[in-house]
């Protein structure tokens, strides 16, 4: 028989008091560790097997669209009624995935994971109570209150949003559909990194003179989206390939912003535009105002005045144009230049059913005096959608006196140029450098709407401090 002698059991009561916090420590980790999992993995509103049909809804609310307006619509209309049994939405979009735009040109110098910027569409839709199909519209029977999708599918509505997003606008400019690359999703900054890589490896084979359009990089318009690229292909030339391609000269490769009108930014204060393109010098970034191209060829941007640029690698990002879908759309009233006429309500003009937003809708500005259009940017797309959520569900109770009228409140603009400086105007407040670098950030990832993307980008994010990014070319996924 083994005994304790009496003078060890003050050590064993040490031992024991030991495992006793350090077992209350781990069972309180893991409590922690399942209310976080809780939160950030909510239950679906309906189980599977309580799931109701769309079409058995009281109610039918159909989105068609899954960018910012019509996601932030569908989720907004489903917070309102989710103590209601009466109304069912459901949204159908040509892709499953909610694109991110603002985090779209961080793609270019794989800054940003393109997962993290192509949020699940049906799972955020579902969880919220709504109901997902991927399928392209191809007709709407406004008569009948049905749409036709992909497959001569039908779906009925007693309530249709249209939200089809916008596509690039080309003017009519010779050669600029042929020979250029556009930045509208996560495709297209793919190709745009590929292109660049592309050039690398094919420069690192030649011998002898190298054409200088190799080597050459054209963004052609001066927006967030033209400036954002310009800087990102700087830094992936820069900060990835460089060191990886020791026989090229860095010095050899050119970047050129051209921009049509007398300046970069025109939504940014002076001060900020000022800012912007002093750091855009800074990176050997050639900016040109007032630059309207006027051909774009195989190897070559000709520009009105007669200026040539040797190039074989464009990237456009000038102009938007609503979806030319909506130009199918009988009897809709349709504005080819602005997108389908709304009222003030954001329903569609002669309709009392049908409702239109985003890209797609010319909105008017009701604090305008001379008739401007709301822009076709994110943050007026999400407030529309919130808008439109409240008038929606109104309409459906039969509260057509409380429905509001749609007005923008622009919240500023936040312009990224490199991962330690960004040009920022908040509610009027204006600052530029390396903490508008980090408010940027903070302020995108707490945006996303997948967890799963928040906790991924943060850590890309201090792996890119530790660490310097390695970019690949992945031929399948190439233009080439």
């Amino acid at each position: 028989m083994w005994v304790v002698p009496v003078c060890d059991w003050q050590r064993w009561e040490v031992i024991l008091n030991g495992f006793l916090k350090g077992g209350l420590a781990l069972g309180g980790a893991v409590v922690a560790l399942g209310a976080l999992r809780r939160a950030l993995n909510p239950p679906p509103r309906y189980a599977p097997w309580e799931k109701p049909r769309y079409e058995e809804f009281e109610n039918k609310v159909l989105v068609v669209g899954g960018g910012f307006g019509g996601f932030t619509a569908a989720k907004q209309i489903c917070e309102r009624i989710k103590d209601r049994e009466d109304i069912g939405v459901l949204v159908v979009a040509k892709d499953n995935f909610f694109t991110f735009w603002p985090m779209v040109a961080g793609i270019v110098s794989s800054d940003i994971d393109s997962r993290n910027v192509a949020q699940p569409l049906r799972r955020a839709l579902i969880t919220a109570g709504a109901s997902f199909r991927r399928a392209s519209l191809r007709k709407v029977d406004a008569k009948n209150n049905q749409v036709t999708v992909d497959g001569g599918v039908e779906f009925p509505y007693d309530h249709l949003v249209l939200s089809l997003g916008g596509l690039p606008n080309f003017f009519g400019i010779p050669g600029v559909e042929e020979h250029s690359l556009t930045m509208r999703g996560i495709e297209d900054a793919e190709k745009v990194r590929n292109r660049v890589i592309e050039r690398f490896e094919e420069v690192s084979l030649m011998r002898g003179e190298i054409p200088e359009s190799k080597l050459t990089f054209v963004v052609i318009g001066g927006g967030a989206t033209g400036v954002e690229t310009a800087s990102e292909i700087y830094n992936l030339v820069h900060e990835a390939l460089e060191p990886d391609y020791p026989n090229i000269d860095p010095h050899r490769v050119r970047i050129f912003l051209l921009e049509a009108m007398d300046h970069i930014l025109p939504e940014l204060d002076p001060s900020l535009r000022r800012a912007a393109r002093t750091r855009l010098v800074n990176q050997r970034i050639e900016v040109q105002t007032g630059a309207m191209a006027e051909e774009i060829t195989a190897d070559c941007v000709k520009l009105k005045g007669g200026e040539t640029i040797p190039t074989e690698n464009v990237v456009w990002t000038a102009g938007n144009r609503p979806n030319v879908a909506i130009e199918d759309l009988d009897d809709l009233p349709v504005d080819e230049k602005n997108g389908i006429n709304v009222d003030e309500y954001l329903r569609v003009q002669g309709y009392h059913n049908i409702w239109a937003i985003g890209d797609c809708a010319a909105i008017p500005d009701v604090t305008s005096e001379n008739g401007q259009i709301i822009p076709p940017n994110a943050q007026a797309a999400v407030q529309e959608g919130k808008a439109l959520a409240k008038n929606i569900v109104a309409a459906i109770d039969g509260r057509e006196d409380e429905l509001e009228p749609f007005e923008y409140k622009p919240l500023g603009q936040l312009v990224e140029l490199g991962s330690d400086f960004a040009v920022n105007e908040v509610m009027g407040v204006r600052f530029t450098g390396t903490l508008a670098a980090i408010f940027w950030r903070m302020a995108y990832l707490t945006r996303l709407d997948s967890p799963q993307s928040k906790l991924h980008q943060m850590a890309d994010w201090v792996l890119g401090f530790l660490v310097r990014p390695a970019v690949t070319s992945v031929r399948g996924t190439s233009e080439e």
